[in-house]
């Protein structure tokens, strides 16, 4: 039986709800994986938990949620950082690596209402909470009707506020309402043919220093390869595009039949136009059907779209 050394593991993690199920698991995950192997909690308030009264865009994008992370990770106070990939930018600081991806989970979003099944069956001016550019773009897309409410907070907060009925309909991530026992509280899953995901979306990534050979080890036996592939596809499309917080970009990439296929959008915040486009390619090289994708969608125009956006 393997062994590990006695120094505790450490997993630098956000203290929302969601961000400390998504580091008990992965610590559960790794107990069961090394026998007598300890591992310990070190919660942080980030950036991006802080300020909660404005868009995440207004205030630099989902990387605020990291930081605090990274850095413990660089000075040694913890030794893996657990995110949500979908938080996660397309540059990583130097040194730093993504050690392992667990299995994904349902990529798609979740509709929640106070009383439609569906979402064309919102009334007409119907008040939708979101704090995703990329989910108020499609939403406006599909129906330019409604009323689109900053949603900002944890998940109870989210539902209070759906609850207490300042709004007609929220939409959520499937795999953090699922985590969270909360699947009953889905009205409907969007089908990520028709309204595209955040890319990485349901992913949970696990991340560390690059020359920790000890935490690699520990770590690397938790790596789904299916989820490895598709992810990196998606955060290829995404990175070739310059994409943040400010640009409302999705992307769903699928294995079918041995090969890789892959959706990708950019859309104005306003629904206006949605630029979309698919391709499929071998599993060998998603980076590269990733990029090949971007390409195409930056030909058919979403290129000045996106300067005018991160300009503004």
């Amino acid at each position: 039986m393997k062994s590990p050394s006695a120094k505790p593991l450490r997993i630098a993690t956000r203290k929302s709800q969601l961000a400390l199920w998504q580091a008990e698991h992965v610590a559960g995950l790794l107990r069961r994986a090394h026998a007598g192997l300890e591992v310990e909690l070190v919660p942080m308030l980030t950036q991006g938990d802080r300020i909660q009264d404005r868009s995440l865009a207004a205030i630099g994008g989902k990387g605020l949620f990291i930081k605090e992370l990274e850095v413990a990770l660089e000075e040694q106070r913890a030794d893996i950082a657990v995110h949500s990939m979908k938080d996660l930018p397309g540059d990583l600081p130097a040194g730093l690596a993504i050690a392992a991806v667990l299995e994904r989970a349902d990529a798609r979003d979740a509709l929640l209402t106070a009383s439609a099944g569906r979402l064309d069956d919102l009334p007409r001016g119907a008040r939708v909470g979101t704090s995703s550019l990329r989910r108020q773009a499609q939403l406006l897309a599909a129906r330019p009707d409604l009323k689109i409410e900053t949603l900002r907070g944890n998940v109870d907060t989210r539902l209070r506020r759906l609850d207490g009925g300042d709004m007609d309909a929220i939409l959520l991530a499937c795999a953090g309402l699922i985590r969270l026992g909360l699947e009953s509280r889905i009205t409907a899953r969007l089908d990520p043919k028709v309204f595209l995901p955040a890319v990485a979306q349901g992913v949970i990534g696990i991340e560390c220093r690059g020359a920790d050979s000890r935490t690699l080890g520990l770590v690397t036996v938790l790596e789904s390869r299916d989820t490895r592939i598709v992810m990196d596809a998606e955060r290829a499309f995404a990175y070739r595009l310059g994409g943040s917080c400010q640009s409302p970009i999705a992307a769903h990439a699928r294995l079918e039949g041995g090969s890789l296929l892959l959706d990708g959008l950019v859309a104005e915040p306003d629904g206006s136009r949605l630029v979309r486009d698919s391709a499929s390619g071998s599993i060998d090289d998603p980076a590269a059907l990733g990029r090949l994708l971007a390409e195409r969608i930056l030909d058919a125009g979403a290129g000045p779209l996106l300067e005018r956006l991160r300009a503004g």
